[in-house]
């Protein structure tokens, strides 16, 4: 268990931070984990967890891992950053038993980010079905998107990826490439999306110009769609994403190529939407929550960002759309984060992106 007192130091990257420090303590609820990525909660207590190389895990209400990952799980295209993305519970989970997977699927020279539901039996999924792949296939293993939200309609909404090689296909309404798309549960398409009837424009489409989107929330109190995605070296961005809306890459960005090369000369341009906030470097985001609960009621409303090479969670403090404080969090643990939830019971839950990684749950100091 480690432990804050009254203060963590944050990282002053402008005048427009300021620290609101939280007395807290770290619980390490379970150990072993392999790359997770993806952390649910059940209406029975327990947690449903994601691991990268293709299994779902149980952590029951007691807190304790299964030792067996659920049987029925989709094949899982496994490879750099390819395979089991998100689980996400039905809205009518408890009617229905649903539950949705993002995952990587087919081979090295051909793949896709793919949707399926499942019904969860015990410790099983059974009546899996995949309901929506990205058009058209790509090689490689990199930039998959994969983060699952639901509007208050019950559609839900499924980040993607540019692929790493293929970012100008993001410009494109022929292509799910860089993109967020909106679905029915069932994956057929809503008759009121944006796109829809488009000479040449996929009908699933809901916003393009995106790079690699691992972090997608609905604020149900704002009602809003917030995003965040992997900028290059640098350019990371938080966007408010609206239907219809072109975010822009690789047209702008904050940020430049590995390399050092330049991608694009612009960081605006009209017609493309600007972020609400963009980090150079780049924190390399991940898992993204809003904080809702009454155990740190000075984060409450807040944003949590995940960040891999940033191995933080930073805390984004939001007057409307404009941020007014950031926080650091978490760097004492040296870990990179993978996934941050705010959980049923007010507590913050984070995983730790390694071979042997954690799930932790994070309460007040005192």
């Amino acid at each position: 268990m480690w432990k804050r007192s009254a203060l963590l130091a944050a990282v002053a990257m402008s005048s427009a931070w300021a620290v609101q420090a939280a007395d807290y303590r770290v619980e390490t609820l379970a150990e072993g984990l392999e790359n997770p990525w993806s952390l649910a909660f059940l209406p029975d207590g327990g947690m449903l967890v994601t691991e990268r190389t293709g299994q779902l895990r149980h952590i029951s209400s007691e807190g304790e891992l299964q030792a067996e990952p659920f049987s029925g799980v989709p094949e899982v295209f496994v490879s750099g950053q390819a395979g089991l993305f998100e689980v996400a519970l039905d809205p009518e989970f408890e009617q229905n038993n649903r539950v949705f997977l993002s995952y990587a699927c087919g081979t090295s020279k051909a793949n896709h980010t793919c949707l399926a539901s499942a019904t969860l039996d015990g410790q099983a999924l059974t009546e899996v079905e995949e309901i929506f792949r990205v058009t058209p296939a790509k090689a490689g293993s990199a930039h998959y998107g994969g983060r699952i939200a639901f509007l208050p309609d019950n559609t839900l909404l499924l980040s993607l990826g540019d692929g790493f090689n293929y970012r100008e296909e993001s410009q494109k309404t022929s292509s799910h490439i860089g993109s967020i798309v909106r679905l029915n549960r069932d994956g057929s398409v809503p008759e009121d999306n944006p796109y829809v009837g488009q000479d040449g424009a996929l009908p699933e489409l809901y916003s393009i110009g995106h790079r690699n989107v691992q972090g997608l929330i609905y604020d149900a109190q704002g009602q809003r769609v917030l995003a965040h995605e992997h900028g290059p070296r640098g350019g990371d961005e938080i966007n408010l994403v609206e239907p219809g809306k072109n975010y822009g890459w690789p047209k702008i960005t904050f940020g430049v190529d590995y390399s050092g090369a330049v991608i694009s000369p612009h960081t605006e341009l009209p017609g493309l939407e600007q972020p609400l906030l963009h980090w150079t470097p780049s924190i390399a985001p991940a898992g993204f929550s809003l904080y809702r609960g009454e155990l740190f009621p000075e984060w409450d409303g807040n944003l949590m960002v995940a960040a891999l090479a940033g191995m933080e969670v930073r805390r984004v403090v939001l007057e409307g759309n404009e941020v007014v404080e950031q926080e650091s969090l978490f760097g004492e643990l040296e870990s990179r984060f993978r996934d941050v939830r705010s959980g049923p019971d007010g507590a913050l839950y984070l995983l730790t992106d390694a071979a042997q990684g954690k799930l932790l749950k994070v309460l007040p100091g005192n």
